[in-house]
């Protein structure tokens, strides 16, 4: 390993933990919600012989948002495929508030479902919608009746939509293998976008979802790259001397935050994407590193060890000031803001070890959201509403995930390989 690959990693120590070998899991969800709202999703009518089972896919995204509890099939006394074939009174009795039925039908090569969502007790109708879809996007038609219910109920709009993207690492030493995966945000779909005998880190998506930088050694230097992914075309962004390390790009998409070291110890810089130019925003003697966009983008976080451990700060773009934002524990890290701007997801070493924390930037108060102690790489969904991260489950890497309250946790399955990274894409349209 040659020595700036050592310098890296030793950076990498310092700021983040480690994680054990990967396995493929299912969805599951690992603790639930006490103030979840009974939801029941009933099975589309004529859909046994479909290779998927929408009513289910919807079921899962709902329950995994922490917002709703659906009822169990085998509790269902009916299964209404119509608003007129409701029974409120029955549905009522079961302590549903609200009820998902439809019909699934074929129309050429395409299917059509139909699907109403019904207010138990108000006993009306609060949507009401068909839908078209090819047999190979009928995932893709479950998580957009996922969106319309999730959004019909809340009034917040749907993420179930979206994509997340991960590193995996497999073998050992020499025979190491990297690779950067794409896939559903439930974790299905699961695509490999770029693999390699060098590491890849940091993987970030481009406003419009439609790039992702990161960062490889493939040239046995770390460089920042940008991967067009409908293409797979990708350009080298950076590749000064130092460190190239973790891209993260302005709401605009016009330019990318990065921390590089070419000028001495690693600093924070932006680079205007279509220029190439960088400037530098922070000058300290300490590690600068992992920065975010504020949603506004007038600034950023970051972890520095300026204090004598690693803590996050605030950088006003406009007057240049850093202000520390986190005091609570002596190690707090890669932060990222919920999309209101009003809090941050943090990594947090408390009692349990390494965990997923939220701060209300307002009072500051700091509240660690995970029970497990091996927690990295928070990502917060676009509308704000969960987290997953990377952790351990019984000596192996798994996809993690947290409602942004706390109370749902969930695990999401992944590409085999020690999983490393996830993040989380913006809304895709």
């Amino acid at each position: 390993m040659n020595l700036l690959k050592t310098t890296w990693l030793a950076v990498m120590l310092m700021l983040f933990t480690s994680l054990a070998q990967a396995a493929d899991l299912t969805i599951e969800i690992t603790r639930g919600s006490d103030r979840a709202t009974p939801i029941a999703i009933v099975p589309l009518a004529d859909g046994e012989d479909l290779p998927q089972d929408i009513a289910q896919i919807v079921s899962d995204d709902l329950e995994r948002s922490g917002y709703f509890e659906p009822l169990e099939r085998r509790a269902m006394f009916e299964l209404p495929s119509s608003s007129e074939e409701v029974l409120y009174g029955d549905w009522r009795a079961l302590d549903v508030r609200y009820l998902v039925v439809g019909r699934i039908s074929r129309d050429g090569d395409d299917y059509r479902i139909r699907y109403e969502l019904m207010d138990i007790s108000g006993e009306r109708q609060m949507l009401g919608e068909t839908v078209t879809s090819g047999g190979q996007g009928l995932r893709d038609a479950a998580h957009y009746i996922s969106d319309q219910v999730f959004e019909a109920i809340t009034d917040i709009r749907g993420a179930f939509s979206t994509r997340i993207a991960y590193v995996t690492s497999s073998g050992i030493g020499d025979d190491t293998q990297y690779a950067l995966h794409v896939s559903d945000a439930d974790g299905r779909n699961s695509q490999q976008i770029l693999s390699s005998d060098e590491p890849i880190m940091s993987p970030a998506w481009s406003p419009d979802g439609g790039k992702l930088a990161y960062v490889s050694f493939e040239t046995e230097r770390p460089a920042i790259y940008i991967q067009d992914l409908a293409s797979g075309r990708r350009v080298r962004a950076t590749s000064f001397e130092g460190l190239n390390s973790a891209p993260a790009w302005s709401p605009d998409g016009r330019r990318l935050a990065m921390s590089l070291s070419k000028d001495g110890q690693p600093d924070i810089y932006l680079m205007d994407i279509g220029s190439r130019d960088v400037r530098r925003v922070t000058n300290n003697s300490s590690i600068d590193t992992e920065p975010a966009w504020s949603p506004d983008g007038r600034s950023l976080l970051f972890t520095s060890d300026r204090s004598g451990g690693p803590q996050i700060y605030r950088l006003d773009l406009g007057s240049g000031e850093a202000e520390r934002l986190t005091f609570t524990g002596n190690y707090n890290a890669r932060a990222r803001f919920a999309p209101d701007g009003e809090a941050i997801f943090l990594i947090h070493r408390g009692n349990r070890g390494f965990q997923v924390a939220r701060q209300d930037l307002e009072s500051g108060r700091l509240v660690a959201l995970t029970e497990i102690g091996h927690a990295e790489s928070p990502s917060v969904a676009p509308n704000g509403t969960m987290v997953i991260f990377a952790t351990q489950q019984g000596g192996s890497g798994v996809l993690g995930g947290i409602s942004a309250d706390g109370r749902a946790s969930f695990r999401l399955p992944a590409a085999q390989g020690d999983v490393r990274e996830p993040a989380w894409s913006p809304f895709l349209n």
